[in-house]
């Protein structure tokens, strides 16, 4: 059983010294990772990883995660590789399919339909893997045709970490073969084409970490499971499972186990975290308010 790990999602990036500032403080509450995201209308999400690395002295940082549909997979491992190289060996590249029509009509990209998306998505995996272990790649495609021979550019890392997040089979099977880290994100494509919290329950996490098990065979243990969380609230006075079922808009009988929802107590969160571990593997998870959830952090954190 792994250990907890606990990891930020920054909202915002404003300028150097804001996101200096930012990671060191991260760091110092005993997170492992900052991330940024990748979306039409805000920053570059590589670039801003540079001054947090610098910043800090062993923080881990990378994109969660990137819209595969936005990117070419051999410059996308260029791109990796020299972010690795200008941040000390620290990045985490977290990859996957893409969802948002809405940014994609802004800039007059297809969003492919979900099936074609996924195997695009797959060979762009299979090519950044092959590029960053092996500094070539040769991929003959349905979406990707690549014949290179050198990347040209090598990472500090000899293997760095892909963190793969989604949520139907096939893209847990593609976690299988190629991921470190999968991330249980919770949400599924709503008819019209934005997502929802279709998979919020905790049986469809245990039922996703078993497909996961079964792709992997000897790799299982290989791969750290983590889980994206969408709400967290700390202390005796947090919202009812009511309300935040209702936010949401689920069952509120979902809402007390489920890996996406973190409210309570820290005793109450302890004990939660730890059944989940136990039930789905998940030792990792992704937050996005570091000072309200730093006490939980602060009681599982390597355990």
């Amino acid at each position: 059983m792994r250990p907890f790990r606990f990891a930020v999602q920054k909202r915002g990036f404003d300028d150097s010294d804001e996101i200096a500032d930012y990671a060191q403080r991260v760091e110092a509450l005993g997170y492992e990772e900052l991330y940024s995201y990748d979306h039409i209308g805000a920053v570059d999400p590589f670039v801003v990883l540079i001054p947090a690395a610098h910043a800090t002295e062993r923080l881990l940082v990378g994109p969660l995660v990137l819209n595969n549909e936005f990117h070419h997979p051999a410059l996308l491992a260029r791109t990796a590789a020299t972010v690795d190289r200008m941040t000390g060996g620290r990045l985490v590249l977290g990859l996957g399919t893409g969802y948002a029509q809405d940014e994609h009509d802004a800039i007059g990209l297809e969003l492919r339909r979900p099936g074609p998306r996924v195997t695009r998505f797959g060979e762009s995996v299979e090519i950044v893997r092959r590029l960053l272990d092996d500094d070539a790649a040769r991929v003959d495609g349905e979406h990707h045709h690549v014949a290179l021979d050198a990347l040209g550019v090598r990472p500090l890392q000899d293997r760095i970490p892909i963190l793969i997040g989604g949520f139907g089979r096939r893209v847990v099977t593609i976690a299988a073969e190629f991921a470190d880290i999968f991330q249980f994100t919770g949400l599924s494509d709503a008819a019209d084409g934005s997502v929802a919290a279709g998979g919020f329950a905790l049986d469809q996490v245990v039922q996703r970490a078993g497909w996961l098990s079964e792709a992997a065979g000897e790799r299982d243990g290989e791969i750290e499971r983590s889980a994206l969380v969408q709400m967290v609230a700390v202390g005796e006075d947090t919202p009812p499972p009511e309300e935040v079922a209702t936010r949401f808009d689920v069952d509120p009988a979902i809402v007390a186990d489920s890996p996406f929802v973190l409210t309570g107590t820290v005793g109450q969160l302890v004990d939660k975290l730890e059944r989940i571990r136990a039930a789905t593997g998940i030792s990792h998870y992704v937050i996005r308010e570091p000072d309200v959830f730093a006490p939980v952090v602060d009681a599982l954190a390597g355990r």
